[in-house]
């Protein structure tokens, strides 16, 4: 019996009706009622002076959590309806409304941080070590150390009430620009109007002409509204520096640093390795150019195929070929993907008016993921479904943890889709049916690590620079152009022909306000999951179960701590940065030697 598998996502099965639902807002307004309870709770709480106090505390978390859980659910649901239709204005107001109740519950969280904080030392190591507290150990004493960089809660509490519409609503502002964007694109003989998602995936396309003028004219539609987006990612960062300031903070990476469980010198470790290890990706764009009839490659050839085997995969296709490669790491994993798959719970569909992009985003009260992309059929979109089925696998593997230990931070959370990109992609080079078809995956490999080690090297030092100049004022666009160029052409160590000036308008990543600095946690993820998926190709399909193990470690300990317990690495040295790029660099040898030979 065929089984099948939905290109749209089923969210009436959280809430029917979309933006106009009735189930959600009778959610939202329950969710209303349990926030003012936890509110009232939080303002009644003293600050623990007895190891007995630890019952009080214990029932404080209980209820933030299941407030939480209600709040994320809901915000979830409509970050969704804001994905799948740009054009949804009914689903925008209600993005304001959940951006209005979070920053409530950030209020009462802040002083419950505050009074934690204030808990005598002696006291404190009492509490954590009671039973009913022993397993929040290392969040409670994060949440303790982070108050302690932080303001007065009554400080705080301004930031965080001015931050809904004087930064957070910025970053919708910047989502509601770009939804606005349509292109005309003149594909395989048909003029065409594409959303910005769409355009986007024509950098791939075999023909140069279609990748050129899909390229030239976004960069027209950035240019025309460059004004507007410089003075986004200005009132963004100026925004966040300014709150900086005031908690005496210098260092523009203190925050991201600190929400990745990180330390500087790991961060230092990786870039420097990868640095040093450029040279044979910079051979390999050389490589290309020349397959591609060109002295050097420009920006909108560094996703063109190289070769006539441009393979595609119907959404079926893509879907069973992740399932079978799942199948041979472990059950669970292949279990889960079916689900997913079966179930509706990924919008794939190639139409207009969908935000650009992908993303996985869990809904913790039913226990269930949901994940956006556009899908048209090239191996990289196969690889970027197994990319998201892993960020949903990692909620999964988390699901007997407590609520309040699932929290897991950027970086790790990067691992686990990388994981299960890199058991797609690899396989499907090991599975080429000719040597063609095997150049052709192979440099699929490759051009990850392109963007790895180089574009996301360069957004990282275009956002470190752009924070450094916007220190002593505004920033305009013409400025931002020069800073991301010069950021390119050493990201990608002069191997390109030409730069993407624009490109600080046209990624949705500097936008977030969520996560400053949502760069560096990739390159971490990819480098961090090569020594995980080196282990399991060791183990086997018995490893599924240490991989869970360390997912569910993930929200609980520091990065470096866990790399320490599960792979015996210290991570703040550049050898075992240099372990992962050595079989990246095995690739890009192995393409530039295959396509020598071709020649």
């Amino acid at each position: 019996m065929t089984v099948n598998y939905p290109e749209t996502w089923d969210l009436d099965t959280l809430f029917s009706g979309g933006s106009e639902s009735q189930e959600l807002r009778l959610h939202m307004n329950q969710a209303v009622t349990m926030l003012t309870e936890f509110e009232k709770l939080v303002q009644k709480f003293k600050v623990p002076t007895v190891k007995e106090d630890a019952k009080n505390v214990f029932d404080l978390l209980e209820k933030m959590s299941e407030v939480m859980r209600h709040l994320s659910q809901s915000g979830a649901f409509i970050g969704c309806l804001m994905a799948q239709n740009t054009q949804d204005k009914k689903a925008g107001i209600l993005e304001s409304e959940a951006a209005s109740l979070s920053a409530r519950f950030q209020h009462s969280f802040q002083k419950i941080q505050q009074d934690l904080t204030k808990t005598e030392d002696a006291v404190w190591t009492q509490l954590v070590n009671e039973n009913l507290l022993r397993k929040f150990t290392f969040v409670l004493n994060e949440w303790r150390e982070e108050a302690k960089q932080l303001l007065s809660e009554k400080e705080e509490s301004v930031i965080t009430a001015l931050s809904i519409d004087g930064y957070h609503g910025w970053g919708q502002l910047y989502d509601m620009l770009v939804g606005e964007i349509n292109v005309t694109v003149t594909v395989d003989g048909e003029t065409k109007s594409l959303s910005v998602g769409q355009a986007n995936n024509l950098s791939s396309h075999k023909d140069p002409a279609v990748r050129k003028e899909s390229y030239e004219k976004l960069e027209e539609a950035w240019t025309e509204k460059e004004e507007f987006f410089a003075k986004t990612l200005n009132s963004i960062g100026g925004f966040r520096l300014e709150v900086y300031k005031k908690r005496g903070w210098k260092n523009p990476l203190q925050e991201p640093l600190h929400i990745n469980r990180m330390k500087q010198e790991t961060l230092d470790a990786m870039w420097g390795a990868i640095s040093k290890n450029k040279q044979p990706f910079v051979e390999y764009l050389a490589k290309k150019a020349e397959l591609l009839g060109k002295d050097s490659l420009d920006w909108y050839d560094v996703d063109a195929p190289v070769t006539k085997s441009t393979q595609q995969f119907s959404y079926r296709e893509g879907a069973e070929f992740i399932l079978k490669q799942f199948s041979k790491f472990g059950p669970e994993l292949e279990y889960f993907a079916k689900q997913a798959f079966e179930k509706g719970w990924i919008e794939a569909e190639d139409r207009p008016n969908k935000r650009p992009g992908g993303f996985c985003t869990g809904l913790p009260l039913s226990e269930e993921s949901r994940i956006f992309m556009t899908y048209s059929g090239s191996m990289s979109n196969v690889a970027t479904l197994a990319h998201e089925l892993g960020h949903a696998f990692h909620s999964y593997a988390l699901r007997p943890v407590h609520s309040l230990n699932r929290s897991y931070a950027m970086n790790v959370a990067e691992t686990a889709s990388t994981f299960a990109e890199m058991i797609v992609a690899d396989a499907a080079v090991k599975n080429a049916q000719s040597k063609e078809e095997k150049i052709a995956l192979l440099e699929d490999k490759v051009q990850r690590s392109v963007a790895f080690f180089m574009n996301i090297h360069s957004r990282f030092l275009f956002e470190t620079r752009f924070y450094e100049e916007r220190k002593k004022g505004v920033v305009p666009a013409a400025r931002l152009n020069e800073l991301m160029e010069q950021a390119q052409e050493e990201g990608f160590a002069g191997g390109l022909a030409s730069t993407h000036p624009h490109f600080w308008a046209s990624k949705l990543h500097f936008y977030i306000t969520q996560v400053p600095f949502y760069n560096f946690p990739y390159t971490f993820g990819y480098l961090f999951s090569l020594s995980v998926y080196a282990k399991a190709l060791e183990a086997g399909s018995s490893f599924e179960e240490k991989y869970m193990a360390l997912l569910r470690d993930t929200a609980v300990m520091s990065a470096e701590d866990l790399a320490m317990k599960h792979l015996g690495e210290d991570i703040t040295q550049q050898a075992f940065w240099e372990k992962g790029i050595a079989l990246c660099v095995q690739d890009a040898k192995e393409f530039i030697s295959l396509t020598s030979a071709e020649a």
